[in-house]
């Protein structure tokens, strides 16, 4: 593992690349995180979505999955440490933790956001036509996923990534 800090670790794999990486081979190192980060993030998420699908259809329930497309966004778009609730991580349970006793990959909870932020989007997707029972199961989805990060420490957007990644390597021929 790296002796770097997560945020330092995730930033410089977040900036551009330098002259002539076009060329370049793909970075062997991935960027990787506090594992606590994350379940942390997806307990608030709980939280959230929870008062989300209990307010639904009201425009409680749109501010709700709004502020929640904004959390799965930032990360999902601008990588983890850009995640709301990540920085509330980092900045004040963090340093009362200590380090943590191992670092994780961060492009499978960076896929699981992005996966979030696709049901939170078909549930607001759903109140704005007017089919609030969409918007309910679309919520459901995504705060039965955070709930099993927050309880079990089981990330499923997590998983699919995972599994998404055996099964395009298998389907690639080996390089002579």
């Amino acid at each position: 593992m790296s002796d770097a800090t997560p945020e330092a670790t995730e930033a410089a794999a977040d900036s551009p690349p330098g002259p002539g990486a076009e060329n370049a081979a793909p970075a062997a190192t991935p960027t990787m995180i506090d594992p606590r980060g994350p379940r942390f993030g997806a307990a608030i998420t709980v939280v959230v979505l929870v008062a989300a699908l209990l307010t639904i259809p009201s425009i409680t329930s749109v501010v709700l999955l709004v502020w929640q497309a904004i959390a799965f966004g930032a990360a999902a778009l601008l990588g983890l440490q850009a995640q709301p609730y990540g920085w509330l991580y980092r900045t004040m349970l963090a340093p009362r933790l200590g380090p943590p006793s191992h670092l994780e990959d961060a492009a499978p909870p960076r896929f699981a956001q992005q996966v979030g932020l696709v049901f939170v989007v078909v549930a607001l997707v759903g109140l704005a036509i007017g089919v609030p029972v969409v918007a309910q199961i679309a919520t459901a989805f995504a705060l039965a996923a955070a709930f099993l990060n927050a309880a079990f420490n089981f990330c499923l957007g997590c998983e699919i990534y995972l599994l998404v990644q055996r099964i395009r390597h298998r389907s690639v021929p080996a390089a002579d």
